[in-house]
């Protein structure tokens, strides 16, 4: 009797522990979140009402921000887009991506291809995010911006941009379909894509890709957009770029609207970043110079100021992250992958230079990265819209942003609490900083390249 007792103890016990480990598995699938990466494109960190530009509206997008953890003071590696974006997806800096390809080219892993050439499809050969996330049952859309060829090379379960052809390269429209295609409707032209995955996907977590070309060029909002800035004291390049911050601000609010109806936006972990700064003050013309009319002021896009680079960046995810929370610290865009993955407990690839910042999330008194260093390839050029080649780098340090163009054989040292727009040129007055700088920079390329 007593032997059967026993067993009927053992298992019960067994069974106990079965249905603890059950409901422990079903509450770690319920806590994994719908992730979605909402990507700015030309969108100068400054021109949000979360930023306090008073004078662009972009409502929703500061919903957003006050919902979550603001970080004011991030940075994207490059002054372009398509370097920026390729870290969001590996958690690589440009100059350690680039290294990767070449090494892949060497090794003759990426066959060659007439049509598109290898570096178009180097990007199946990373470790993407989305491949990561699939081994942990996400599924995956890519929308928007995207040079990567198609959205399979990046592992996407589905998506937009579906490739172009050889002959495609002659059209005129080759260059757009070369930055994504059809993504490129997103937010622009159409939602559906996106809401016909987040239906058919409903049942698991997903991983969304949420590129639209917007604000960037064109400055062709619609009406309904353009009209809130019409009778504005601002120069008419001013109100169509704006307008153009709106139409975006409004694709994310189209979004977060769909979730709530679908009731997926409370497990919905949202990340925010720009890929490239941008400059358009209210009071700056542009429309008469084809250049800035294409790329912004001066201070902003392809160059090598600090508006070029910085971005803020957000994360939000109702009840798991505290609402209205402001941080200092110095953020790299390559962290937001690593943090992503961090909030789904999955560890973050040794290759990867970004680190998560979710303890920073958590306590937005702590701070991490002393100083953010960069490389920049190219900037703007009078005699070539798509810029000139160069080897320039830059560095930010909470008091300091410094830049060191190797090819103009210029240097710049701007105090940030002073003069952030950065025109106020300290080099000269500071010698022994600009050598502690070129001393750090100098120990980062050895590093990057060792």
């Amino acid at each position: 009797m007593r032997s059967i007792l026993f067993i009927l103890v053992c298992l019960s016990i067994v069974g106990c522990k079965k249905e603890v480990k059950q409901e422990e598995k079903q509450r770690t699938e319920i806590e994994k979140p719908n992730i979605i990466l909402l990507v700015g494109d030309d969108q100068g960190y400054p021109y949000f009402g979360f930023m306090g530009a008073d004078y662009v509206q972009t409502p929703n997008m500061d919903k957003l921000a006050a919902s979550g953890t603001l970080f004011t003071e991030g940075y994207v590696p490059q002054n372009h887009c398509r370097p920026s974006l390729q870290t969001l997806m590996t958690g690589t800096l440009p100059i350690n991506h680039e290294q990767a390809v070449e090494q892949l080219i060497k090794d003759k892993q990426i066959p060659e291809d007439s049509v598109v050439g290898f570096k178009h499809h180097a990007m199946r050969h990373f470790e993407t995010l989305p491949r990561i996330l699939a081994k942990h049952g996400y599924k995956s859309f890519q929308g928007g911006k995207w040079w990567e060829f198609n959205y399979q090379n990046g592992g996407f379960d589905e998506g937009m941009t579906k490739g172009w052809k050889k002959e495609d390269k002659g059209k005129n429209d080759w260059f757009l379909q070369f930055m994504g295609g059809e993504g490129r409707e997103l937010a622009r032209a159409t939602m559906q894509p996106v809401y016909d995955f987040i239906e058919h996907y409903n049942e698991q977590p997903f991983f969304i890709w949420f590129a639209p070309e917007l604000p960037h060029y064109p400055f062709d909002a619609p009406d309904k957009y353009y009209n809130i800035y019409k009778d504005k004291d601002m120069t008419e390049s001013a109100k169509r770029y704006y307008a153009n911050c709106t139409w975006f601000d409004d694709g994310v609010g189209e979004l977060v609207r769909y979730l709530k109806e679908k009731e997926e936006f409370d497990k919905t972990l949202f990340v925010y970043v720009n890929d490239n700064g941008w400059e358009q003050e209210p009071h700056q013309e542009f429309r008469h110079d084809s250049l800035r009319w294409h790329n912004g002021g001066d201070k902003g896009k392809l160059s090598v100021y600090d508006q070029s680079f910085r971005t803020p960046i957000i994360f939000s995810w109702k009840d798991k992250i505290k609402a209205g929370a402001i941080s200092k610290a110095l953020m790299h865009s390559a962290d937001i992958p690593a943090t992503i993955l961090d909030y789904i407990n999955v560890e973050t690839p040794k290759d990867y230079f970004g680190k998560s910042y979710k303890t920073l999330i958590e306590d937005t008194n702590k701070t991490d990265r002393e100083i953010i260093i960069g490389k920049a390839t190219q900037m703007r050029s009078e005699e070539d819209m798509m810029g000139m080649k160069i080897e320039a780098y830059w560095a930010r340090t909470n008091e300091w942003f410094f830049q060191w163009n190797l090819t103009t054989e210029t240097i710049g040292l701007f105090d940030m609490n002073t003069d952030p727009r950065n025109d106020n040129n300290l080099a000269k007055a500071n010698p022994n900083l600009v050598e502690d700088f070129k001393s750090k920079i100098e120990t980062w390329k050895y590093e990057r390249t060792k």
